[in-house]
């Protein structure tokens, strides 16, 4: 009873080989697809999921397992590496562009209360992050106490 598979992820491991990734919802979750194809072999991967991931970057799991199929251990560990600062590389630029228009709300916003409503709107473009159901509740120094001690992880 899976759904269509929706390939949207390629990682180029170099010059005619690349690994296609992908996600797929199941009957109790979602799995991750790779295939890696070299030209001449195909190689196929999944990890199963019932929730969501702990991954640094989405499809990190599929793509070292796949990675770990078709290649000794020495060679696997160098195209892992390569595909692990590439996808750090992405977030950098992400979030630092995040922090940039965190910083720009500290200059627009006039009062505490629009600072922090103004970074709120930006992090909360940030995948994964969730704000506690009593935000609004808070008093505005420690919703900048909070904020603030997000971006620093940025």
């Amino acid at each position: 009873m899976s759904s269509k598979i929706n390939w949207n992820k390629t990682f180029i491991l170099r010059e005619g080989e690349s690994v296609e990734c992908g996600w797929q919802n199941t009957r109790y979750g979602f799995r991750h697809l790779a295939v890696l194809r070299d030209g001449y072999t195909r190689v196929e991967a999944k990890v199963c999921y019932y929730n969501r991931t702990w991954e640094s970057y989405t499809y990190q799991t599929v793509l070292h397992k796949v990675i770990d199929k078709k290649y000794p251990e020495d060679i696997a560990k160098t195209y892992k590496n390569k595909v692990d600062a590439e996808a750090k590389q992405d977030c950098e630029g992400m979030f630092k562009s995040i922090k940039a228009l965190a910083l720009f709300s500290d200059l627009m916003g006039t009062t505490p209360s629009e600072k922090n409503q103004l970074k709120k709107r930006v992090l909360s473009t940030v995948p994964g992050i969730d704000f506690p159901d009593n935000w609004e509740s808070l008093p505005e120094d420690e919703k900048s106490k909070r904020i603030d001690g997000a971006l620093k992880i940025l």
